[in-house]
Parts: C-alpha cells; structure tokens; sequence
C-alpha cells in the first residue's frame, strides 16, 4: 500500500518535471517570425538644407544686415509691438527670427535693464532646457553679440543681443511653429544660426 502523502508528493513532483520541459522545449523553438524579426530604426522627417543666398534689408529701419533670400521679412503684429519689430520667417521651416528694437537715447540705465531682460527672458526657459550655452561673438565692426544657445524641449532655441551701447539695441531669438522634437530641428537649428551669425556680422546702425 502506497501512503497517500508520498504518492501525491511523487506526482507533483513529476508534473513539475514535465512542465520545465515542455517550456523548456517551446522556448528553444523559433518560429519564422521570430528569426526574421528585426526592431525598426526610429526615423525623422527627411528636412533639406539648401545652400544659402544673402540679401540686403533694404527696409527704412535704424539698422541694416543682410539675411537669407529663403527668409520673408515681416512686421511683428503683436499688440505691444513697437515701431522697426520684425519677424525674418522661413516658410519652409515654419520658423522665425524675432528681432525687437530699441532705442537707447545715451541712457546707460536702459541699457542695463535692457541687458537684464535679454538674461531673464533666456532663464524663463531653463527649467525645461537641457544645456543653456552662453557665448559672445565680436562683428567685423567691433561690437559684441551676446549668443545664447538652448537645448532641450523648449520654445525658443537661440537668443541673442548686440548693442553700440548709446543708441541702438537689437535683440533676437529664434522660434518654431511645429510639432517636431528638438533631435528632429537639430540640423534646422544650426543651419538657421549661420543665418543669425551673418546677420549679426554684417549689421549696420544707421544714425
């Protein structure tokens, strides 16, 4: 006579040997699926980047440089827009150039407050930034350019600002109206900031 304790002790036992072997065996099996089956690469919207042609703002505004002949210059239509506000707008890449003008009247008080504005305008976005890279350029006319590069998931990827320090101020900052990823505007970006480079090496102040 079997005790019925040790029988059922040998049957699970023998259950629990025969079920590591069936998936055991299911495992080691490939199907057709499985050996052909191969991650797809993550892929981007293909962006062509055309050699670029400059032009001269021949607009009446204190300030003159040249700019991309793919880029529209417009009037900024914002509500508290003042007078020589523009937009250099690249159709192409729905994005934007903002540039906002201001005269300085030999206040050096405005200009310092115009300066912190530029600075507190830029840390706005440095929660959402990855890297805020801060770098000061000098034109062929001898004048500083504040160029601030920001990385990251944010609204506004390359700010800057130039001044004579007594009469004139220009400040930009490079926008765009999509939904692609900033990995995705990456190429845009430092295509779209030669542009800015070139803008800021030919500016001119008129007096």
């Amino acid at each position: 006579m079997i005790h019925q304790k040790g029988f059922f002790h040998q049957i699970s036992a023998g259950l629990l040997a025969c079920t590591f072997l069936v998936f055991g065996l299911s495992s080691c099996r490939k199907t057709k699926d499985d050996s052909d089956f191969v991650p797809k690469p993550k892929g981007f919207n293909r962006i062509d980047l055309p050699s670029t042609h400059y032009v001269q703002l021949l607009e009446n505004h204190p300030y003159t440089f040249q700019y991309s002949s793919q880029a529209i210059i417009k009037p900024d239509t914002v509500a508290w827009a003042e007078p020589h506000w523009l937009y250099v707008y690249y159709p192409a890449y729905k994005a934007m150039i903002q540039l906002t003008y201001k005269s300085l009247d030999n206040n050096p008080t405005k200009l310092s407050r115009l300066i912190d504005d530029a600075y507190k305008l830029a840390a706005k976005h440095s929660q959402k930034a990855s890297s805020i890279q801060n770098s000061i350029l000098t034109t062929p006319q001898g004048e500083k350019v504040m160029l601030m590069r920001l990385e990251g998931e944010v609204p506004t990827y390359l700010q800057f600002y130039t001044t004579d320090s007594t009469k004139h101020y220009l400040r930009g900052a490079l926008y765009f109206n999509t939904a692609l990823k900033s990995d995705s505007l990456e190429p845009v970006i430092e295509y779209l900031k030669k542009d800015v480079i070139k803008m800021v090496n030919t500016l001119k102040w008129k007096q």
